[in-house]
């Protein structure tokens, strides 16, 4: 796959694509990454590239002819374009999945308070949020799903690595440990040092339900819905449920007794 990102800043994604696993990927030629600075198709000497937005308002706003330019250079037209901000379709799991099968990404990167809109008319195919809150850097947003995506191609990383991790299968990833077996009094569960790769498998499933029904229960009620919950994993979220509500009773308990002490 290639990926090509547009942006004012390249020595800010620089850094990140010559290191670690990305840097690998690339040297095996199983993904490419362009850098293109937009300030290079600049018209004046100062290599201008904002301006004030018509109509008023605060901030500047990226200008459409660099930008313009700098998508034509890539062939832009013949390719998927995303635009990344605050202002796009939330970013998933799912949606990189998808764009993982495309052949190339174009990405541009906004700055300011954000790019002309006839450029997203023009060249944009998908504008994309990675999250509900306001970045200085569009930089950092096509970071996050250029990270999000290349992972997924094949020969990036092991097809195991990507099963149970979170997001798979609508579930969050289990607790996991590694050495000391011993860490400050704390032990590593005994079932992972048992070698009963079913009970580990039981494990880690419930460990994994028990964390997303605590951190996304909204993706609990979307297997649901879907109908694609076993039934193992349904008796595990009753039990689950079971122990929590026992627990909080159990609490309520305590602290009655408590407070009937103090009265006395």
């Amino acid at each position: 796959m290639q990926f090509t990102v547009l942006t004012l800043f390249p020595e800010i994604l620089r850094a990140y694509v010559d290191a670690s696993i990305m840097a690998k990927a690339v040297e095996k030629g199983i993904i490419s990454c362009a850098l293109v600075n937009v300030r290079d198709f600049a018209y004046d000497k100062h290599r201008t590239c904002d301006d004030s937005p018509y109509g008023g308002g605060a901030g500047q706003l990226m200008m459409a002819e660099p930008l313009g330019e700098a998508l034509e250079s890539v062939q832009a037209r013949k390719k998927h374009v995303i635009y990344v901000t605050p202002g796009g379709r939330p970013f998933t799991q799912k949606k990189a999945m998808a764009l993982s099968n495309e052949k190339e990404l174009v990405i541009v990167c906004g700055r300011y308070e954000g790019i002309d809109q006839r450029i997203i008319d023009m060249y944009v195919d998908e504008e994309i949020s990675v999250g509900d809150y306001v970045l200085s850097s569009g930089e950092v947003a096509a970071l996050v799903v250029i990270d999000a995506v290349y992972r997924l191609i094949d020969g990036v990383i092991s097809s195991e690595s990507l099963e149970e991790e979170s997001y798979s299968n609508g579930l969050l990833e289990y607790p996991q440990y590694t050495r000391p077996q011993m860490y400050n009094g704390m032990e590593v569960p005994d079932v992972l040092l048992s070698g009963n790769h079913e009970a580990i498998r039981t494990w880690r499933l419930k460990q994994r339900i028990a964390k997303t029904l605590a951190n996304r229960p909204d993706m609990i009620f979307a297997r649901r819905n879907a109908g694609t919950l076993a039934q193992e994993a349904e008796d595990m979220i009753a039990e689950i449920t079971g122990q929590v509500l026992k627990n909080r009773a159990a609490k309520k308990t305590r602290r009655t007794k408590a407070a009937q002490k103090t009265g006395d």
